[in-house]
């Protein structure tokens, strides 16, 4: 198991402090959760880079989030707390998100399309 705080902390140093959500998503033929990490980041200066290297530098492998979501704004409950489990329930997949969707790919982000969604989710892209 993987403690998200840890892996917040460690993204939102990596990104100047930038909210960072990390939570699990289920990836249809993969025993438990894989990481995802939500970023706000409503000045658009996530640099994704920067950040792939942060996490391979500072987290092990099996900690690292595989999936990333964009948010330009910060979602928050009632009482002003990250909304984790509306982004949870949301998930990964491109055609229902409507936010920029990255996956940690031989150790960059890259763009989660449709067709490599499908690839992920028929598990022809091994996690």
């Amino acid at each position: 198991n993987v403690a998200t705080s840890e892996v917040e902390a460690v993204i939102s140093n990596v990104v100047k402090l930038k909210d960072a959500i990390v939570y699990g998503v289920e990836v249809p033929q993969v025993e438990g959760r894989a990481g995802m990490a939500a970023i706000v980041d409503t000045d658009n200066t996530l640099d994704l880079v920067e950040l792939a290297e942060g996490i391979r530098k500072s987290l092990p492998a099996y900690a690292r989030p595989l999936f990333l979501r964009v948010l330009h704004s910060v979602p928050l409950t009632g009482t002003f707390k990250l909304k984790k489990v509306d982004l949870q329930n949301e998930g990964y997949n491109p055609s229902s998100v409507q936010d920029p969707l990255y996956f940690f790919q031989n150790n960059s982000f890259v763009p989660l399309t449709p067709e490599l969604h499908q690839d992920i989710v028929s598990g022809k892209v091994k996690l």
